[in-house]
């Protein structure tokens, strides 16, 4: 059963590099409009602070990806893969969300974040119950991996509320 769903998981991989690298091209693009805008040549460091927002943003979104990644498939693999995908897909729209708040005021930001520390949270959970389960089927022969999957159902709808 496991060998049936890594496989099943594996087959989902080129889902997950697409969705992350287009998010990413995204990112990379507004960070060269905003650099040939603000100096009419190509992409430079230095720049206005409209230039300067869009590149942290670019470069919080960047370093922020591989944690991300790491508890995605993690939780996908140790626990159960719909609530992980759910999760993962509104990481990837809370993260659109951050990058375009960063470009207006601070505070615009702040949501997007919050929301994503929350989703990565909940993906680090599910990791961490899958793990346990693994450890409560490998020393005492109980399996809880039914009503791991039920709660995780039933608690990944709540990541919608802000």
């Amino acid at each position: 059963a496991h060998k049936a769903q890594l496989l099943q998981y594996l087959q989902m991989t080129p889902q997950t590099e697409y969705s992350v690298v287009s998010l990413t091209a995204f990112f990379a693009n507004k960070v060269e409009h905003e650099s040939r805008h603000c100096n009419g040549k190509g992409l430079q460091r230095q720049g206005s602070s409209s230039f300067e927002r869009v590149y942290t943003a670019n470069q919080n979104c960047g370093h922020a990806y591989p944690t991300f990644l790491a508890v995605l498939w993690c939780a996908g693999l140790l626990c159960s893969q719909a609530p992980a995908a759910f999760a993962g897909l509104m990481y990837l729209f809370v993260r659109q969300k951050y990058f375009v708040g960063y470009l207006g005021e601070s505070t615009q930001s702040t949501p997007g974040y919050l929301f994503g520390k929350r989703i990565l949270l909940f993906l680090f959970l599910m990791s961490v119950a899958g793990i346990l389960n693994y450890y409560l089927i490998f020393f005492f022969g109980s399996d809880f991996e039914i009503h791991i999957k039920t709660i995780t159902s039933a608690i990944s709808p709540l990541l919608l509320i802000p």
